[in-house]
């Protein structure tokens, strides 16, 4: 098990390919990981499916529907761009055109996308069970995909 040093700002996914442990970064994002604990706590995210991973690229997950086109019963966030690169394990909003439009889906990086970088909303990082992430099956949309079986913030954890 990851060495976590503040359980308020971890999240612990449990998905079908393993476990990921995720630290949030809340001096980056403040709104964004409130709005990720806030559908943790509620069982937003259990059972969603990642409906789009691009091999070398990213895996997404957070649509209620399993296709991308939904988002949660909280209202969209505002934008929290910040200057935190996205690297392998970073864990980032997905949005549409609209910079202000990120709601309940999230992507983690499999390999550096600098072209993201300012553009979306890092809130977080893996820091154990990266090598999990890398099985999640590949796909746009995936057939038989892979989903998290259970998200949780760490400090509600029995």
């Amino acid at each position: 098990m990851a060495d976590i040093k503040d359980p308020e700002n971890t999240i612990i996914l449990d998905t079908t390919k393993g476990q990921v442990v995720i630290k949030l970064r809340p001096d980056l994002a403040p709104k964004h990981v409130e709005r990720i604990k806030t559908l943790a706590r509620e069982g937003f995210y259990d059972g969603i499916v990642f409906h789009r991973v691009i091999d070398g690229f990213m895996a997404q997950v957070g649509c209620p529907h399993g296709t991308g086109t939904g988002g949660s019963k909280h209202p969209n966030l505002k934008q929290e761009f910040n200057a935190e690169p996205h690297v392998r394990g970073i864990c980032s909003m997905a949005r549409s055109q609209n910079p202000d439009s990120a709601n309940s889906q999230f992507f983690i990086v499999f390999d550096d996308a600098g072209f993201l970088d300012r553009q979306y909303t890092v809130w977080g990082q893996v820091i154990e069970g990266m090598d999990n992430v890398d099985k999640i099956k590949r796909g746009e949309p995936v057939q038989n995909p892979d989903k998290i079986t259970s998200m949780k913030v760490a400090a509600d954890v029995k």
